[in-house]
């Protein structure tokens, strides 16, 4: 009955209540929903007479609940269930953050997706709703570099940074996931339905509301901790100081996850949370999917740098790049010159110079040499 428990009292207490990672931790669900109910009280706890008052219509509530989810295609899934994602658990293990905390009792899913599985590579990009268009392109081109290495990108669906984020990554033919702050049954924003229901199709729209909830202020700050404790890393976007992307930020970075950010110009007023969060050390400015990948420790990072073309300098061997960098434009230098100043040896100069000039790198002028062309482009 713990899948049963669970649900009947996240429709009792308020997801993100932080009374109940405490009372979890001693009593089973179905012991608290029974203390709901009017059974034998919790020791040394005195029951909110909110989850009171909802639980004289808890079956009821547990119908209609079930109903709204069949008729939309939700599933069900909470700890223990296949394709609950352990990383969700490290949620019990931190302060609460503006009155939320602890991790979800489960979670309602549309989609056909496993969330576990997206989530074993996944990163989150949140920001400005109202962005700019630089920070829309960044977005979508971020996302597009991680979905490519096969990156799942988490976001919450919201107008701005979030569904540009979202289409980046389903432009690639990759999974996303949005969390949403209502039931995931609800399109939200409404001219997003059609965004949603393709982040369905490929992935998953996921919520820890009931089906039908609408969103409202405190919905949307306990919605940011299931995107980062579900991600490995977090980047923002652009942000304003009082951004709630920046909740998302914290909560990832008291999670032990990778705080990161791509902030605007430093005169935009769109990116002001974004520069304080670099300034401070909250974040770790970064400009592309390579360095987000770097800063999550290389995980990905050599299938990264074995797709980026490499120039023509990198493929020359030790000795040949040394005596080209000795090389200039303009004045002729002999190969003893180049030696002395490279501290290589006048024959590996001599060795190195018939390479260059074969690949036309460089040429002779008068008793010495100078430089042909450039190596380190392209």
């Amino acid at each position: 009955m713990t899948r049963h428990d669970r649900l009947a009292l996240s429709l009792v207490a308020e997801p993100g209540d932080p009374r109940l990672p405490d009372l979890l931790a001693v009593h089973e669900p179905g012991r608290v929903v029974e203390a709901v109910r009017g059974g034998s009280p919790l020791p040394g706890f005195r029951m909110p007479e909110a989850w009171t008052e909802r639980s004289h219509d808890l079956d009821r509530l547990v119908e209609i609940c079930r109903s709204r989810a069949t008729a939309a295609g939700l599933r069900w899934i909470c700890p223990g269930d296949r394709g609950w994602p352990d990383a969700l658990g490290d949620l019990e293990h931190v302060e609460p953050l503006h009155g939320t905390s602890g991790a979800p009792l489960g979670l309602w899913l549309r989609g056909a997706a496993d969330l576990a599985e997206l989530g074993e590579q996944a990163v989150a990009i949140v920001g400005a709703r109202a962005c700019t268009t630089y920070g829309a392109e960044c977005a979508s081109d971020l996302a597009a570099d991680l979905a490519d290495g096969r990156w799942t990108v988490i976001s919450g669906a919201a107008y701005g940074i979030d569904g540009c984020a979202h289409r980046g990554a389903l432009a690639m033919g990759r999974a996303t996931v949005a969390v949403l702050a209502c039931g995931a049954d609800i399109d939200y924003p409404r001219s997003h339905a059609g965004l949603l229901e393709h982040i369905a199709q490929e992935g998953l729209v996921i919520s820890e509301q009931a089906p039908g909830q609408t969103p409202i202020k405190r919905r949307f700050l306990s919605r940011n901790r299931i995107i980062a404790a579900l991600t490995q890393g977090t980047v923002v976007v652009e942000a304003a100081v009082r951004s709630g992307s920046l909740n998302t930020l914290n909560w990832a970075d008291q999670l032990g996850r990778v705080t990161m950010a791509v902030p605007g110009p430093v005169t935009s007023q769109a990116s002001g949370g974004a520069h304080a969060a670099v300034r401070e050390g909250k974040a770790v400015l970064v400009t592309s999917g390579k360095d987000v990948l770097e800063e999550l420790g290389g995980l990905g990072a050599e299938e990264s740098a074995a797709a980026s073309p490499s120039t023509e300098f990198d493929l020359l061997p030790p000795a040949a790049r040394t005596t080209l960098d000795g090389l200039d434009w303009r004045t002729s230098r002999s190969a003893a010159d180049i030696a002395a100043e490279a501290r290589i040896s006048e024959r590996d100069v001599r060795s190195a110079l018939a390479l260059l000039e074969r690949q036309e790198l460089a040429t002779r002028s008068g008793a010495g040499w100078v430089l042909h062309r450039r190596a380190d482009i392209g």
